[in-house]
């Protein structure tokens, strides 16, 4: 039995291309990259998105600690004074004791 023989009529083409593109290893290698880059669940563009996001928190996270120091040291001034706390905060009095408010206008 003789094997029939078909001419391929993209060979010419084919040797034309350069040798890695030929081989066979390189195209997969190429489709599976290509996978991983833009089909994959961890695909480019959600590796973005999380970058994004943990640069929103790492952002949010800075801010929250210089709050949060801030807050400490109301609270230890606070310890500190209470009387002197109530009286500017809440307008606190003594008996028989009358209290000015006095608020400075900032220039523009």
């Amino acid at each position: 039995m003789a094997k029939k023989i078909r001419n391929n009529p993209f060979k010419p083409i084919i040797r034309q291309l350069p040798a890695p593109i030929r081989n066979r290893y390189f195209l997969v290698l190429v489709a599976f990259f290509g996978w991983l880059i833009f089909f994959d669940k961890h695909n480019m563009w959600t590796q973005y998105q999380l970058q994004q996001s943990l640069n929103k928190l790492k952002t949010d996270k800075t801010f929250y600690e210089e709050k949060i120091k801030e807050v400490r040291q109301e609270a230890m001034d606070i310890e500190r004074n209470q009387e002197k706390f109530a009286r500017e905060k809440y307008f606190m009095k003594k008996k028989n004791e009358d209290v000015f408010v006095i608020v400075r206008e900032e220039e523009e």
